[in-house]
């Protein structure tokens, strides 16, 4: 018995020794600090884009070089309507300064009042006759705003019956100052033309073209 155990407790280490070393068996130990395998991990990954506001177009218009504020605003006022002929433009300003000088509130023989205050032609183009100088404060008490204001006077301007008659000629381009004159006559109906011509013409070199 003792011969047994003298023989066999050394063979069973030698193959206790042998088969932990034989491939297949059992898996290596991990190699230490790294793990035995990876995790990819997979992130959401979003670009940050800057949204571009698309330019916006310019629209070609004509300025006035040296004209006060007043001018300015008629001017733009009459290209909003559809008023692009520097002639045209030329010629409703050259009749307004020699009327008013581009004062809403000038009273016929130069005073500065109110609407109420006025005995004779009021206002941008000196609207003198009964129910056109009424028409004026009937239009600012319905429509909103004072009647000595640029801006209701512009207003009424373009809505009177004498401007509607005109209005689609006053668009036609390419007519030379003369002839918008001679059209622009039955729309005020001036008793004295005064240098409204030639105020027309210093407008017409005045006024250039631009991109607003």
């Amino acid at each position: 018995m003792q011969n047994f155990f003298t023989v066999a407790l050394p063979l069973l280490a030698s193959v206790t020794t042998s088969s932990a070393t034989l491939p297949g068996l059992f898996p290596p130990p991990p190699v230490s600090g790294l793990p035995p395998f990876s995790i990819i991990k997979e992130f959401d990954t979003k670009t940050a884009t800057k949204e571009v506001a698309p330019d916006k177009s310019k629209d070609k218009r004509l300025i006035c070089k040296g004209c006060n504020e007043n001018e300015n605003v008629a001017l733009s006022y009459f290209q909003d309507i559809g008023i692009r002929d520097k002639n045209a433009l030329a010629t409703i300003m050259g009749n307004i300064k020699q009327e008013s000088t581009f004062q809403s509130s000038v009273c016929e023989g130069g005073s500065i009042t109110s609407y109420r205050n006025c005995y004779g032609g009021y206002g941008l183009i000196q609207w003198t006759s009964a129910n056109r100088y009424y028409g004026l404060g009937d239009f600012a008490k319905k429509y909103g705003g004072s009647p000595s204001a640029l801006q209701t006077q512009l207003r009424y301007l373009t809505n009177e019956v004498q401007w509607k008659r005109i209005e689609h000629r006053m668009k036609k381009g390419g007519r030379s100052i003369y002839s918008y004159m001679d059209t622009a006559y039955s729309w005020i109906g001036w008793g004295h033309h005064g240098a409204r011509t030639s105020y027309a013409r210093d407008y017409a070199s005045r006024l250039i073209s631009a991109e607003v």
